[in-house]
């Protein structure tokens, strides 16, 4: 298993640059990067993404790594350095592994830190593209009425934000919000209209911002397998949920176009009323019925749930290893877990939520941050979510 980190080196055209500033220049051309690999001077690697539970919004990214510095090669102060002139903050750092994306995002920080006894550290510090949105404040206009999918897309294409389309991911999106005035903070909003879509917003292990619509719906055709049983990928004991984190039974949902409140009568019966709200942007009150009654049926009932899993990578075979890699947000896993082996294996789908890698020169530990699928829309013709009734995943969604 090969872990790289790579840092992007400016190779643009510069005006009156005698070797950067040469017209035709094949090596230095406009917004121009050079991957550099680095991981000969790595010590250790840390990698946060997701976010904590279903309802919650995903963070920002984040990266560390810590490298060795004995020869000055990241002080921004040493001109002999391969690297001078690129030390410095908002520079490209992406981390493969096996050739697989993992992360890729900006220098935040470099913090150097010398030893009398010559063991000199340079950590650098990275975010993903959710830091930068959240610093963008959106053009003031009009949006027009149009599917979610097409106004995250409005959104990045506001001269404000001019995001490439080449660094998108999204979905067309299943609901449709209504004109509204675009105004404050571009995160915020690009949150609040997954928030009104029931989707993802998330910037995926490339480095792209990804939007899932509701009806992304999973199925069992590429599913990764996580076994205490010898049948899927080997991790260590889970950490199971089973409470009222996420658990309403009244809950209201807002828009422009009016207030609804769906209440689960049963299960307010037995726990008590548990309320919630949702401030939306869709287009119709039908919408907002609807949306209401979708979720109260997914969230009035607890779930015991297993919220996260660790992985050894180094006990993994090679295929294991490229099933881990290939994992992103949305991606659908099982999980089979006898605990003290003891009784019948406890079967859970789960959808991920978050991603982390802990890097160092003896191990690689991957934690993997689990969603609910137990009420997950319905799809036709799946084995698993294409089922309908009181034990089944499988529900309808408007």
């Amino acid at each position: 298993m090969a872990v790289t980190v790579e840092l992007g080196l400016s190779k643009a055209f510069t005006l009156d640059d005698p070797v950067a500033g040469v017209i035709g220049s094949t090596e230095f051309t406009i917004g121009g990067v050079a991957w550099a690999d680095v991981t000969d001077r790595v010590r250790g690697i840390s990698i946060s993404r997701g976010k904590n539970r279903d309802l919650d919004r995903f963070n920002a990214g984040s990266l560390s790594v810590e490298f060795n510095n004995t020869d000055r090669a990241f002080d921004p102060l040493y001109t002999s350095s391969p690297f001078y002139g690129n030390i410095v903050p908002r520079r490209g750092v992406r981390v493969l592994a096996d050739g697989t994306a993992q992360y890729v995002g900006k220098v935040t920080d470099w913090n150097l830190g010398y030893d009398p006894s010559g063991q000199s550290i340079a950590a650098l510090d990275a975010a993903d593209a959710f830091t930068f949105l959240a610093q963008q404040v959106l053009t003031v206009g009009t949006a027009v009425e149009q599917t979610s999918g097409a106004r995250v897309n409005a959104v990045l294409s506001q001269a404000t934000i001019d995001w490439p389309l080449t660094d998108r991911d999204i979905d067309t999106g299943a609901s449709t919000l209504g004109a509204d005035v675009f105004d404050g903070n571009a995160l915020t909003y690009l949150q609040k209209v997954e928030l009104s879509e029931g989707g993802l917003l998330f910037i995926d292990k490339d480095g792209l911002v990804a939007f899932r619509d509701r009806l992304s719906t999973p199925t069992t055709d590429n599913v990764t397998v996580f076994a205490d049983d010898g049948t899927g990928i080997p991790f260590a004991p889970a950490q199971v949920e089973y409470g009222t984190e996420q658990l309403f039974n009244q809950i209201t949902v807002t828009s422009p176009a009016g207030t609804a409140t769906a209440n689960g009568a049963l299960s307010q019966t037995r726990y008590g009323i548990l309320e919630n709200s949702v401030s939306t942007l869709l287009s119709t009150l039908t919408q907002v019925e609807d949306y209401a009654d979708f979720l109260v049926g997914r969230y009035d009932e607890p779930e015991y749930r297993f919220a996260q899993i660790a992985v050894d990578m180094s006990n993994l075979s090679s295929a294991q290893k490229a099933s881990m890699f290939a994992l992103d947000m949305a991606s659908v896993i099982q999980i089979k877990f006898t605990p003290n082996d003891v009784g019948d294996p406890i079967e859970r789908y789960g959808l991920v939520i978050s991603i982390g890698h802990d890097i160092s020169a003896d191990e690689h530990i991957m934690n993997i941050g689990v969603g609910s699928l137990q009420t997950s829309l319905f799809v036709i013709g799946d084995s698993e979510f294409g089922t309908i009734g009181e034990s089944a995943p499988g529900v309808l969604g408007f």
